[in-house]
């Protein structure tokens, strides 16, 4: 039986993985984590539930830790899943981590996200709309990305986002590592995934 030590993960990581209780990687994390620690690009498809927001976030948290340079930008459909998203990430990091994060998300205040994009953070979670917002207003730098996450892309799609990804998306280096998940994989996602997915593996 598989458990998160087969991926020789960080202590840090480590220990917070065992104060949540995560012992046995679900079906998604166990197919995704080596894929994404190896550097791959992903498209991946899995319902809500089924565990992908960690199937991303332990490598993507590994990946970080390993480096001080570099940062991840997650987007995300809605603000509701965005906070789910951040609390993941938060018990990961676990207490006092050196990696701070930002959430930029409508309906917040603009000036608690300005304190917090002046903290340097290294990951990044938010909404199309508010993240082109700031980068409208010179307030968001992702000149240093490296890893990108578009969750959820169908309802982003759904949602006529895609204009906003796009836009985004140029202020990304070309370099980087992308990983696209959806609960379905219509055509317009596919379209979307060879514009932007470097040789995924699905």
């Amino acid at each position: 039986m598989t458990n998160f030590s087969q991926y020789n993960l960080n202590e840090v990581l480590t220990k917070s993985l065992k104060n949540i209780n995560f012992i046995i990687p679900t079906p998604i994390q166990e197919k995704s984590i080596p894929l994404v620690l190896q550097g791959n690009d992903i498209l991946g498809s899995a319902q809500t539930g089924t565990g992908k927001t960690a199937a991303f976030c332990i490598p993507m948290i590994e990946l970080l830790m390993r480096s001080n340079k570099g940062s991840a930008l997650i987007m995300i459909p809605t603000r509701e899943l965005a906070k789910q998203v951040l609390d993941v990430v938060h018990s990961l990091l676990g207490f006092k981590s050196p990696i701070n994060t930002v959430s930029l998300i409508g309906g917040e205040l603009m000036s608690k996200q300005l304190s917090q994009l002046k903290r340097r953070p290294r990951i990044f979670v938010g909404t199309p709309g508010r993240i082109n917002d700031h980068l409208e207003r010179g307030t968001l730098n992702l000149h240093d990305t490296n890893f990108l996450v578009l969750d959820e892309t169908d309802r982003m799609l759904d949602m006529g986002f895609e204009v906003q990804i796009n836009k985004i998306l140029k202020f990304v280096p070309p370099k980087r590592q992308t990983l696209m998940f959806s609960a379905t994989i219509p055509d317009n996602i596919k379209k979307l995934s060879t514009k932007y997915l470097n040789n995924p593996i699905r």
